[in-house]
């Protein structure tokens, strides 16, 4: 199938009295050439040309500024329902005819997105992936906080220095949703850097269960693994396309925000209902350029989870968390550190049938900050207790308490102390929580829930809320 197309819009406005054309006035024309395949079968592909001119005022008239070429390839395979790739990619070259009238520079840019899913071995192998990578006008943004209502935000102020005075370096994210009193608000500014950024994600499964089939059963069968990847960089533009997602050596000075997000996890007998475990590995990096400088934070954690179902209505389990936790900003030191983390939780839970749930805990942490940071340690020893309750089909009762007795041998006013405690206080920690829900008529139900505190020798802190929702 070939075709073509043509575009065409001119709008001019006239000032009579400077006999001149307005701001407001501007036109363009467009001229598309097309190849494409069969559209109506499951593998396609099209070739697209288009060139585009903009005219801009200048005294008593429209000229014309720029002319771009644009060169798009579009790909799709879905005839094969195990492999399926669409692919999406688009080269423009703009040239500049009239600098007088724009501060546009001329540039080349390359845009493309791959998409690639499979299921293959009758499910044994799964998964998905994306690929893209562009370039554009990035914004440079400025940030402050505003206070809101309290629970409505998602920051807490915390007045380290006590001077009464928010300061950037004195926010963290509210851990208690009365302390989330304000919110990040970013500003705009007239200033525009050309960026180049690259996103690769990916998931995939492997269930060897799906090759012995539903009713054989051998040790390999009952493994499953998964994992899955996010991971995005956006840096200065050089003029050349940033191919590789993995290149880290970025100088700081060109690098705008680098992430990443990698989860991998083992399990072993996942869908037993008498015994299980599993491991899990979890990596999340990221640095970003603020107003203030970089911050980079980095968490690294392995958890192991084994649980085994005594008769129905009891399971006992066991979760292991080992890892750390990095902050680090160059432009406040008081802000830094770097964290060692152990924790122990054995769990009991007694479910009797929908109408009663119980579960109880204690929980053996360890947090160490690095010499480097100021060396602090906290050692939590908790103990948590959950019940609900289903009284009939349209009410249900929740009620959660917690004993934590936390030893900390540094400062408790500050960004560590904050994330090494859990936002509490060292010493004997009570927080208990009641939450009711009832269906009042078949599309509304309200909501009651009650929540208190009290961390260490501070007062206590009473919450309560209530809500009415409509179900539609």
């Amino acid at each position: 199938m070939i075709g073509a197309t043509y575009a065409l819009e001119h709008n001019q406005i006239n000032n009579r009295l400077t006999d001149t054309v307005t701001p407001l006035s501007f036109a363009f024309e467009t001229l598309t050439a097309y190849l494409k395949s069969d559209p109506s079968k499951n593998n396609r592909w099209s070739f697209n040309y288009f060139t585009r001119t903009d005219k801009l005022p200048y005294q008593t008239s429209l000229l014309q500024a720029d002319r771009s070429h644009n060169y798009n390839f579009q790909l799709e395979l879905m005839q094969n329902l195990h492999h399926q790739l669409k692919l999406n990619t688009t080269y423009r070259r703009l040239f500049i005819t009239n600098d007088k009238i724009t501060t546009q520079q001329p540039d080349n840019s390359l845009l493309g997105r791959v998409e690639y899913a499979v299921n293959e071995w009758n499910g044994f192998l799964t998964g998905n992936m994306l690929y893209e990578l562009g370039a554009g006008q990035e914004q440079r943004r400025d940030f402050s906080y505003i206070e809101v209502p309290a629970g409505q935000g998602q920051y807490s102020w915390n007045d380290y220095n006590k001077d009464g005075i928010p300061q950037l370096n004195e926010f963290e994210i509210a851990l208690f949703q009365d302390q989330a009193k304000y919110i990040r608000v970013y500003t705009p500014t007239n200033e525009y850097i050309k960026a180049s950024y690259t996103q690769f994600n990916y998931s995939i499964s492997l269930n060897p269960r799906a090759l012995a089939g539903v009713n054989r059963k051998n040790l390999l069968t009952r493994f499953n693994f998964q994992s899955s990847l996010q991971t995005g960089k956006k840096q200065l533009s050089t003029g050349n396309p940033q191919f590789n997602p993995f290149k880290g050596s970025v100088a700081d000075t060109s690098l705008i925000n680098l992430s990443y997000i990698v989860s991998n996890t083992l399990a072993f007998n996942r869908t037993s209902s008498r015994w299980g475990a599993d491991i899990t590995n979890v990596k999340n990096y990221n640095k970003a350029l603020l107003t203030y400088g970089f911050e980079t934070r980095q968490v690294n954690e392995w958890s192991f989870r084994a649980r085994i179902n005594i008769a129905k209505a009891y399971t006992f389990e066991v979760l292991q968390k080992n890892g750390t936790n990095n902050l680090y900003t160059p432009s406040f030191n008081n802000r830094n550190y770097q964290l060692n983390i152990s924790s122990t939780e054995p769990r009991f839970t007694y479910i009797n049938g929908t109408a009663f749930r119980l579960q109880t805990s204690y929980a053996y942490s360890i947090k160490t900050n690095a010499a480097l940071y100021g060396g602090e340690k906290a050692v939590s020893n908790s103990f948590n207790v959950e019940n609900k309750y289903n009284a009939v089909q349209n009410t249900s009762f929740t009620a959660k308490f917690t004993f934590d007795n936390i030893s900390y041998n540094g400062e408790a006013n500050t960004t560590v102390s904050y994330i090494m405690l859990d936002a509490l206080l060292p010493g004997k920690n009570f927080l208990w929580s009641l939450n009711l829900t009832k269906r009042l008529l078949n599309n509304l139900e309200i909501n009651f829930e009650y929540e208190g505190r009290k961390p260490g020798d501070s007062r206590t802190i009473h919450i309560g809320r209530a809500s009415l929702r409509a179900l539609l």
